[in-house]
């Protein structure tokens, strides 16, 4: 070899080229806005790529958790938002570990399904009786169904494997495609009756099973996305857990593990400033007494754009940036502590009542999606579920808010109501497209996979999609951005 190739191959094994990518310097200072599970995982996953010599700013006008709430009842908290996560969400399961906390114990219940008049489904105590109740009632839909469902989760499942790898990617439809090709882009753009139809499942078993787990679970009919649809079957399979204390103590440790600095001023304005080659961004806040601003080298929204949940404004941007279009779906959800009137359910005697879930189909009849006994965030080795004769306390999901004379119709009396009037999920039918994640340079938007999906899981991969994109874009890793074919391509490397 000539003396200059092995001068040449010498200094680029030393630089770090061949051997590793090279490090910018990184930014001073990144700002999040929102402190829900999003920009609390976002605020984390920033915090371990970047290290900690970077500031970090997280801004939250209302309460850390942002849909991950709780309400109290007789001294005890209850659950008014994201309440369940799934065995196969790691990302939250990995968070419940390093953060120390607990997986809350899980209490036996059984579940039926009203039509404004009967219970189209009742579960019983025995598996196989609901199994052949099923079978008889809908064929072999549940099953069906059930292999549709795993098939999608096996391949969604890869994401961990390409964020462990640091890969990352500019839009959520470049993500889906990575994870399920073609498929998964249309499985955003169909609905879920018309896919499962396809699939041989009854007509009867989307009207009843399909359409009782979408209401409950986004407040929608099949119509919504089939993505979205398999995200909510998928919400109530077995296994399912909460953590102790509450979820939204995922969200208050993690901004306590990542050292940042909180502010709880309401964002207004975000502002275009150049500084050099990269783009400096003013953030201006405020609350009630006052307002100031501060610039940021990286800034990531993680709370919904959309007109009737931000003013935020964005100037001196050459492309303008405004809300995106699209709805977000109403929930109310009533807190009731009381007596349920079993009779409305065609239980005279409510000693005789066994359902502790009560799910809901497409009726004129109904004003609710759903009604449940619920319990409360810290559950002691000796607690046990009200007897159905007992005053419990109640999670009601509506539209709207419930009125005095159906609180009457489902409690024969009641001690108290606490109502939380959510903007929930994406209203999935009201626009077309996927907000992008990438709103300008080092400008980026996390809740655009609400509109693939809403749920605590799906929030905590787009963090970390972003943080490992923001990273690599700020050091020039384009080969970990959108790249094809990684299910091959990671086999390769390992």
């Amino acid at each position: 070899m000539a003396v200059g190739a092995r001068l040449a191959l010498a200094f680029l094994i030393n630089t770090g080229v061949i051997l590793c990518h090279l490090e910018e310097t990184p930014p001073r200072n990144i700002a999040v806005i929102g402190a829900g599970i999003g920009g609390s995982s976002a605020a984390y996953f920033l915090r371990q790529k970047f290290g900690h010599n970077v500031g970090i700013d997280v801004y939250e006008k209302g309460t850390i958790g942002g849909r991950l709430a709780t309400v109290t009842v007789n001294g005890q908290q209850y659950e008014t938002g994201g309440s369940v996560i799934h065995p196969l969400n790691l990302h939250m399961q990995e968070f419940v570990k390093q953060l120390g906390l607990k997986h809350r114990k899980g209490v036996p219940e059984k579940l039926a399904i009203f039509n404004g008049e009967h219970f189209v489904f009742e579960e019983t105590d025995w598996y196989l009786q609901d199994m052949f109740k099923l079978w008889w009632r809908y064929g072999f839909g549940l099953l069906r169904l059930q292999m549709w469902v795993e098939e999608i989760l096996e391949k969604f499942m890869r994401i961990y494997k390409y964020q462990s790898h640091g890969y990352a990617f500019t839009t959520v439809e470049e993500m889906l495609q990575s994870l399920g090709g073609e498929r998964f882009i249309n499985l955003t753009q169909r609905s879920v009756a018309e896919t499962l139809q396809e699939l041989g499942i009854s007509q009867r078993f989307v009207d009843e099973i399909v359409t009782a787990v979408t209401r409950v679970n986004y407040g929608q009919s099949p119509s919504i996305p089939a993505f979205v649809g398999a995200v909510a079957m998928a919400g109530v399979q077995s296994g399912l857990w909460a953590v102790e204390g509450g979820n939204k103590l995922v969200c208050s440790q993690l901004l306590e593990a990542a050292k940042v600095r909180v502010i709880h001023n309401m964002v207004t304005s975000i502002s275009l400033q150049q500084s050099g080659e990269k783009a400096v961004y003013q953030v201006r806040y405020e609350n009630e007494n006052e307002g100031g601003y501060d610039f940021y080298d990286i800034v990531v929204i993680a709370t919904p754009l959309h007109h009737e949940t931000t003013n935020i404004t964005f100037n001196g941007f050459t492309s303008p940036i405004t809300p995106f279009p699209g709805h977000y779906q109403r929930m109310i959800v009533s807190v009731v502590h009381g007596y349920l009137n079993s009779s409305y359910f065609g239980f005279p005697d409510p000693k005789l009542f066994p359902f502790a879930v009560i799910l809901t189909v497409e009726s004129p009849k109904l004003f609710m999606f759903s009604t449940g006994s619920i319990c409360p965030v810290n559950i002691t080795a000796n607690y046990r579920r009200k007897q159905p004769q007992e005053a419990a306390v109640w999670k009601v999901f509506s539209p709207n808010p419930l009125s005095r004379e159906q609180l009457k119709t489902i409690f024969r009396s009641y001690y108290s109501v606490q109502v939380t009037d959510w903007l929930a999920y994406p209203q999935y039918n009201s626009a077309k497209g996927i907000p992008p994640i990438v709103l300008h340079d080092n400008l980026y938007y996390l809740n655009g996979v609400e509109w693939t999906a809403s749920a605590m899981e799906m929030s905590a991969i787009a963090a970390k999609n972003i943080a490992l994109l923001a990273y690599n874009r700020w050091n020039q890793h384009l080969d970990l951005i959108d790249q094809k074919d990684l299910v091959h391509k990671i086999k390769t490397e390992l």
